[in-house]
């Protein structure tokens, strides 16, 4: 085998490999002033355009879809507001009845501190005629109703003030329990909730990334590059989305996922990059040769690393949800923005820094962040996969499958009242109205119904609908009936039985919607009716994500194995990808299962098990981890291709491949997993599955997938790695491929 000095090697490779991604590197090198310059000035710009802009958020009647969907939009055309902002002081006293004389005081001291107020409508007393719902069976609570007046922004401006008089009001009563719960006060407080723990989880999640960077890169300015480099494009997409907004609005959890998703694949991308350099470095190729050559290898990884993660993303529009609409239009931002920053202001501040990256050097975490390309560490551990395939291979598959197999029984369900953090105020009361009443006065079905309604025959429809919910005994009093300005629609307010979104709930819907309305409404001349509320939406939801997550998976799929077809020139490469990260993905939903739906991770994650997964995870966290899992898979397949082209043996070629890239890739995992996992610290359910997902999928695939399942496979097939059948030789090659060359000789470096 021929021998060539490094750096003629790493020469003669820019030469043959200018691909797209070396050029951007080398032109940002040669004018890193532009580059860099140019990148702050991009995050101002959208930073400043956010800000004069505003980010439009998604509202709740636009939020829903299917029958709910119509409903809101019968209401929305008729009322000033769809939803009727209902607000609800629980007095509550486990010794007094609500027909004791100081109960009634009481309830009367809430009246009379409510009554008056100009930001209320419609209130009503326990105690008025028709009004015995609002006392529980056992009489020991009893309910004060009224509605907020105004848009949302506008009663929750007022609603601090009527929180504050009806705290004064049970300061007065201290022997009874009173507190306040509705559509404004709690929805506020839950925002605040979500939006301080957001705020935590960055502040906890940066020094983790900061430690890891620490370990890996062993120096303080090293460390700062990846890390502003991921926040400035967290910022400037934060910034950009105000644009979008406007057309498509963005749900309130975006800046969470844009923060999730920008952060790990932000430092993800720079330490590939970063670690490529310093090992060009090491193995005694000059400054501009060894970034050159981390500009056409690790930056091309980075560039299709990027594009499979996009088309990954890509699959949430066909979702047909709004939410999934701006999580991708968020999610495809960040990580393109991150791509365009680590393919030019990377190479431009490793370019004008030099030796100087390495300045805040601390000597122990230098030597544990070495830059040789081999790492003994690591192939002792790939030593069994590589030397025993086969039985690897059957362990890894084997072991993988038993983690996915309480995925055969996941159960999407809408996060009910059981699932909201006990810490959030007016959870409580939330809470005890459920369990005195359980009679869905919380979130009640919102019946549209247009037509003739003020006709005699109209009100004789409305009667009936009264009379045959309540006697089907799943609805419950009280049934509220507002009819428009209009004269032609109505808005009916019915209390489901159940917690909102369980069996019990759901049954009760179901009754409503397919024997109810249409034994009474549904007999009045071309009228038309739609059911909206929590529980409608959450089913509507759950039936669209049934009908759509088949095309969403496809989509992913095929584009997938598409660009890995096209990048890798293999069809065994491509399908054996797409395999491996369904095996992984498929693992972290029953890693969700069994702890979330199950309940395995109650008392370690202090949460209650709602006997089901959030509805909106199981597509968003497919595409999402299919993306994630791709990067790292890219990565290694990219450096194993790197080595074969240049003349080793398949074998020879993994297992350089392998070994050289696993300390990256399992340093990359860890800023992800620790990411990833202080979201399952927040209070609320839906993040703490979110989190655990990401982290769970992501240790799955650097560990089992990575170090064993893919070095293992690669092994057993040896060259039928790079079959490509030959009606598929009209493939393009993609810009830098290269025919084989001569492997270079490996010169041993010091360990540092």
């Amino acid at each position: 085998m021929d021998r060539h000095n490094p750096t003629d090697v790493a020469s003669a490779q820019m030469q043959k490999a200018m691909n797209v991604a070396g050029r951007m590197g080398g032109w940002s090198a040669s004018h890193w002033k532009t580059a860099v310059f140019g990148w702050l000035a991009f995050v101002i710009v959208s930073l400043g355009v956010g800000m004069a802009l505003g980010t439009k958020q998604i509202e709740t009647k636009d939020a829903n879809v299917g029958q709910a969907h119509r409903a809101d939009r019968i209401l929305q055309k008729a009322f000033p507001q769809a939803d009727p902002q209902t607000e609800i002081v629980l007095v509550q006293n486990s010794r007094l009845t609500a027909k004791d004389a100081e109960f009634r005081a009481a309830v009367a001291d809430v009246l009379g501190s409510i009554r008056g107020n100009p930001a209320i409508k419609n209130l009503v007393s326990p105690y008025d005629r028709g009004q015995t719902a609002l006392i529980s069976q056992d009489g020991h609570a009893a309910m004060v109703q009224w509605d907020m007046r105004g848009e949302k922004k506008a009663a929750e401006k007022k609603i601090d003030a009527i929180l504050a008089t009806t705290e004064t009001v049970a300061a007065r009563h201290p022997t009874f329990t009173i507190g306040e719960a509705g559509s404004v006060s709690s929805g506020k407080a839950l925002d605040k909730l979500f939006n301080d723990q957001l705020a935590l989880a960055g502040e906890r999640s940066i020094p983790i990334t900061i430690i890891v960077l620490f370990l890996v890169l062993g120096s303080l300015v090293a460390v700062g590059v990846p890390l502003l480099l991921a926040l400035s494009g967290v910022l400037a997409t934060i910034g950009l989305l105000a644009i979008p907004s406007q057309l498509i609005p963005m749900d309130p959890n975006v800046s969470a996922v844009v923060l999730l998703i920008g952060l790990a694949v932000g430092v993800d991308y720079s330490l590939f990059y970063i670690k490529r350099e310093r090992e060009e470095r090491a193995a005694g190729r000059s400054p501009e040769a060894a970034l050159a050559a981390a500009a056409a290898t690790s930056g091309r990884s980075v560039l299709i690393s990027g594009f499979t993660v996009l088309i990954a993303m890509a699959g949430l529009f066909f979702a047909g949800d709004k939410t999934y609409l701006s999580f991708a239009i968020g999610t495809m931002t960040v990580v393109g923005i991150a791509m365009l920053g680590s393919l030019t202001v990377l190479p431009a501040l490793l370019a004008k820094l030099g030796d100087r990256i390495n300045k805040g050097r601390v000597p122990f975490l230098q030597r544990l962040g070495r830059n040789s390309g081999d790492n003994r560490f690591w192939r002792t551990i790939l030593t069994p996969a590589l030397r025993h395939p086969l039985i690897s291979a059957v362990c890894a598959t084997t072991l993988l499958i038993v983690i996915a197999l309480p995925a055969l029984r996941l159960n999407p369900a809408q996060s009910g009242l059981d699932s909201l953090p006990k810490s959030a105020a007016t959870v409580d009361t939330i809470l005890a109205i459920q369990s005195e009443f359980s009679n869905g006065d919380v979130d009640p079905a919102l019946v549209a119904i247009e037509g003739d309604v003020s006709s005699p025959a109209g009100k004789r429809a409305l009667a009936a609908l009264k009379a045959k919910a309540l006697a089907s005994g799943q609805m419950t009093k009280p049934i509220d009936v507002e009819i428009s300005d209009s004269q032609n629609v109505a808005r009916v307010t019915i209390p489901l039985v159940g917690k909102g979104v369980d069996a019990k709930s759901n049954a009760a819907l179901d009754t409503l919607r397919n024997d109810v309305l249409p034994a009474t409404i549904g007999r009045l001349p071309e009228a038309e009716y739609a059911v909206s509320g929590g529980t409608a939406a959450s089913a509507d939801q759950n039936a669209l994500l049934k009908q759509k997550a088949p095309i969403v998976f496809g989509f992913v799929l095929i584009f997938a194995f598409g660009l890995l077809l096209v990048s890798f020139r293999s069809i065994v490469i491509a399908l054996k990808a797409i395999l491996l990260n369904l095996l992984s993905v498929a693992a972290a939903f029953g890693v969700l299962v069994a702890v979330f739906q199950w309940g395995w991770g109650e008392s370690l994650l202090g949460f209650q098990s709602n006997g089901g997964i959030a509805f909106w995870l199981p597509i968003f966290l497919f595409v999402i981890l299919f993306g994630l899992s791709m990067d790292y898979h890219v990565f290694i397949l990219s450096r194993i291709r790197e080595a074969y082209d240049r003349g080793m043996t398949t074998s020879d070629a993994v297992e350089h491949g392998i070994v050289t890239t696993a300390g990256v890739v399992t340093s990359a995992a860890l800023v992800m997993v620790g990411v990833f996992a202080v979201f399952a610290l927040m209070p609320i359910l839906d993040m703490k599955e979110m989190g655990i997902g990401l982290a769970a999928a992501v240790l799955i695939d650097a560990t089992i997938v990575r170090a064993v399942l893919l070095p293992a496979s690669m092994k057993l097939l040896g060259d039928w790695n790079w079959y490509l059948p030959s009606w598929l030789e009209w493939l393009p090659r993609l810009e830098g491929e290269r025919e084989a060359e001569p492997a270079p000789e490996v010169r041993p470096v010091p360990v540092l």
